[in-house]
């Protein structure tokens, strides 16, 4: 803890709190959103793809700025949720929200090749036995697609890790509510004699990431082992 020091470690645990909430809180809607865009064909399906993956292109602060203006108080959606005591703005929920928007395409990338590979045969086949399309994606789809799914979530989460631009944007740079560990790393280099503390917190996020990534890996073949051997 004092290697970290008080400051550091509120922006890990920040972090850590933030990321996991983006990623599962995501996470049904990215294998839906996948799941549309390789089985469905519907109008207006490559403007939703578009849009899905709309922040990987934009910059960050874009994203951050256009949140702000949709979920600030006096923004359209913001002033509706207000009311209802829920409020994103300057927020740890705001990073959260930002962070799962920026994560959202890695997700919905990696599950929807994993929905590709699979052979639509076997999805008909359960369905001329009677099983219902819900039945059908329970049954036959989410167990074939299961590592694709892992290595979304993971992307999604190590995205949400490393999530700066639209983060401090939507919910500025506030030490213990807002400031996760992009900002701090981001805070201390503008303080003189602050690199040794920024060094910390770069080579901590260094080791998220990678830690993320290997599990995600060792996961992935576990799940696929275990399907092979089905």
């Amino acid at each position: 803890m004092s290697w970290l020091g008080p400051e550091g470690w509120q922006a890990v645990t920040l972090s850590l709190k933030v990321s996991i909430w983006a990623s599962l809180l995501t996470l049904p809607f990215g294998i839906f959103t996948a799941y549309a865009l390789a089985r469905w064909h519907f109008p207006g399906k490559q403007l939703v793809n578009g849009l899905v993956h709309l922040p990987l292109i934009l910059p960050p602060v874009v994203t951050g700025y256009l949140l702000l203006l949709a979920f600030g108080t006096q923004g359209p959606l913001g002033s509706l949720l207000q009311p209802l005591g829920i409020s994103f703005a300057f927020r740890w929920t705001g990073a959260a929200l930002a962070a799962a928007i920026m994560g959202f395409p890695l997700m919905v990338r990696a599950i929807r090749l994993s929905i590709e590979a699979v052979d639509p045969k076997l999805e008909e086949a359960a369905a001329t036995l009677g099983a219902s399309p819900l039945w059908v994606f329970g049954t036959v789809t989410l167990p074939l697609i299961l590592p694709g799914v892992i290595a979304g979530t993971i992307l999604g989460f190590a995205k949400a890790m490393g999530e700066f631009g639209a983060t401090i944007t939507f919910v500025s740079n506030i030490p213990g509510q807002t400031q996760t560990l992009p900002s701090a790393i981001y805070a201390f280099l503008q303080v003189p004699g602050g690199e040794s503390a920024a060094l910390r917190l770069v080579l901590i996020s260094v080791g998220v990431a990678m830690t993320a990534l290997i599990l995600s890996e060792i996961l992935a073949r576990r799940a696929s082992k275990r399907l092979g051997g089905m």
